[in-house]
């Protein structure tokens, strides 16, 4: 193995991991987690006596999402180099198309299969099938897999895959808290349940919180916990003792704030981005949800001139999400990454300067997750999070009491006119006014961001009582305001003052504009938009979000009764029956199978993203 400067978490990490101890740590973001736990995982298994046998798997490492995992499996890639006989394995694989190996090129050198090699394998949902991650498993028989929970569990369960007592050496969980929040716990317990409890556990995240603690004593026996911080001066002027507190971020990255009105948020971003020196490369601004995203993604090229815009969230495809990704990855020009929370964890992302948030995330934690995308390995870098003036401003000291302090962004040209500010609505509502497939999108992504609003951890900081829907209306460039219950009592105007007549509004799309002219005049039946059921007055005037918990629970007491109906109906079935039942199942799941390839190869014709 090639020489690794270690960092303060691998110094401390790396050494108990590799000496058979199970580890919590818990470090600022951008300190070498993923090296952490890379380093002693690739050590113990090249430190063998034998190599473990085909298709038997030495090590697990689990991610919360493709893009976490994808960037372990390339940092493991980079490492693995360093290892002639694995680094000879990769080649060879990597090269699997003979018709692109020069002819001339000496060939690759040969170990005896006795040789100790690591071989890793990267598994992830989207356009692979778990049958095609499992005929390359038998083909290439890896040691070490990577991937997200759902399809680890989906390969270990297949009985050509072990991890037996004598062959599996490590586990690590990255991200630990954010495979709670997202729902993984179920999948983690199955994976636990398969693997010999006599085994290196690490669980690796900058904000372990109380939730881990359960996996803890689950999966870990009496765990080492570490805790890599930062420590940064809270005064030192003259006369004054000298006082320092525990930090969750890296010292190279300054977080900071804003008051400023929603109006006013885009323009000074707009200004930002035109005065700081020297300009940002790459830019990551982060909305609350992927409705957000789908809208701003049309309007901002308008806004954020000479800056590519690259839209990422959680709902889109998965080529799309890695095109996207790999795109501002890879961006020479200034660009922005406009995403949500699927971007905020463990990822490296080079050269990232600036991180905005327009809204601050649901999860505290969450917040020192996005700041910690720039500022990464001692690189400078800043992170400005915008707050309405008001009741926001106690988020402030929300974050202090959370060890997350930040201080006020001083910079000649941070303050917006209203006038400044009236020229960007302006612009915004004249891109939306070309097409009505945008103003659809605007009125979807308003009413996703005010739930996701009304949802905050901090609900006595971010009341939806106190928002100023005028102001918010200029903010997204709204054309008139969404009918909402949160808005019924508002006695301001939803048209926004705006002379707009939305029976002449047109779709570009010429399919979509000939169909709502169609529902205008009469000719076909207008599309019955979702409502709820109203059982009395009280139902009817419940704010939309509470109709969607309601529909919610509903939906979840009938499919228990649907449950229980099936059951007592198969107990009822004869052998014979229950036979030619199972033989049914079976070929109706072949038929969905075959539908799901089809389906793949069609959409491999449709528009994908941006191109490069």
């Amino acid at each position: 193995m090639g020489f690794v400067k270690m960092t303060p978490v691998q110094d401390a990490a790396i050494p108990m991991f590799m000496g058979n101890k199970d580890v919590v740590v818990e470090a600022v973001t951008g300190s070498g987690k993923t090296l952490a736990y890379l380093i002693p995982v690739v050590e113990r298994l090249l430190r063998l006596d034998t190599p473990p046998k085909k298709h038997h798997v030495a090590a697990i490492i689990i991610s919360p999402t493709r893009e976490l995992a994808t960037q372990i499996h390339a940092v493991l890639v980079s490492l693995l180099r360093f290892h002639a006989p694995s680094a000879a394995l990769l080649n060879t694989r990597e090269d699997d198309d003979t018709e692109m190996i020069d002819a001339d090129a000496p060939p690759p050198p040969v170990f005896p299969a006795s040789t100790l090699k690591a071989i890793p394998q990267l598994l992830l949902g989207g356009n692979v099938t778990p049958a095609q991650d499992l005929s390359a498993f038998l083909k290439r028989s890896p040691n070490i897999l990577i991937g997200t929970p759902g399809r680890l569990l989906q390969l270990l369960s297949s009985p050509h895959v072990h991890c037996p007592q004598s062959s599996f050496d490590a586990l690590v969980l990255d991200e630990a808290d954010r495979l709670l929040d997202l729902g993984f716990k179920d999948d983690l317990q199955r994976i636990l349940s398969r693997l010999p409890k006599q085994r290196r556990t690490g669980l690796f995240s900058a904000s372990v919180s109380e939730a881990v603690d359960q996996l803890v004593r689950v999966g870990l026996r009496n765990p080492v916990r570490i805790a890599v911080k930062v420590k940064t001066r809270v005064n030192g002027k003259i006369g004054e003792e000298i006082t320092l507190e525990d930090k969750k971020t890296p010292a190279s990255l300054q977080m900071t704030y804003m008051i400023t009105p929603p109006s006013h948020k885009i323009p000074a971003i707009q200004k930002l981005l035109q005065t700081l020196q020297p300009q940002p490369q790459k830019t990551i601004l982060y909305l609350a949800t992927c409705f957000s995203v789908d809208y701003f993604q049309h309007v901002l090229p308008a806004i954020f001139t000479g800056h590519v815009i690259i839209p990422l969230h959680g709902k889109h495809p998965d080529k799309v999400r890695k095109r996207n990704f790999a795109k501002f990855v890879d961006s020479i020009m200034p660009s922005i990454l406009l995403t949500t929370d699927v971007a905020a964890r463990g990822l490296d992302i080079p050269s990232v300067d600036l991180v905005l948030q327009i809204d601050p995330p649901s999860d505290p934690k969450t917040f020192i997750h996005r700041c910690g995308r720039a500022g990464r390995a001692g690189r400078r870098g800043l992170a400005i999070t915008f707050l309405t003036p008001g009741r926001e401003e106690d988020y402030i000291d929300f974050l202090r009491v959370r060890q997350t302090p930040i201080t006020p962004f001083t910079h000649d040209e941070k303050t917006v006119s209203d006038e400044e500010a009236a020229l960007v609505t302006e612009e915004i509502r004249k891109v939306v006014k070309t097409d009505r497939a945008i103003y659809d999108k605007a009125q979807r992504g308003f009413v996703s961001w005010l739930r996701a609003y009304s949802k905050h951890t901090a609900s006595s900081i971010f009341r939806v009582a106190d928002l100023d829907w005028t102001d918010l209306g200029s903010a997204w460039g709204l054309l008139r305001l969404p009918s909402m219950p949160e808005i019924k009592k508002w006695e301001g105007d939803r048209s926004l003052g705006l002379a707009f007549d939305l029976d002449t509004y047109a779709y570009k799309d010429k399919v979509r504009e000939t169909q709502r002219l169609a529902e205008l005049t009469g000719e076909i039946k207008r599309e019955k938009k979702p409502v709820y059921h109203k059982k009395s007055k009280e139902a009817g005037e419940m704010a939309w979000s509470q109709k969607k918990e309601n529909h919610r629970a509903k939906d979840l007491r009938r499919d228990k009764k649907t449950t229980k109906r099936e059951a007592e109906r198969v107990s009822k079935l004869t052998p014979e029956e229950r036979k030619e039942e199972e033989k049914l199942k079976a070929m109706i799941e072949e038929v969905r199978k075959k539908v799901k390839i089809d389906e793949a190869k069609a959409a491999e014709n449709e528009f994908e993203g941006f191109s490069d």
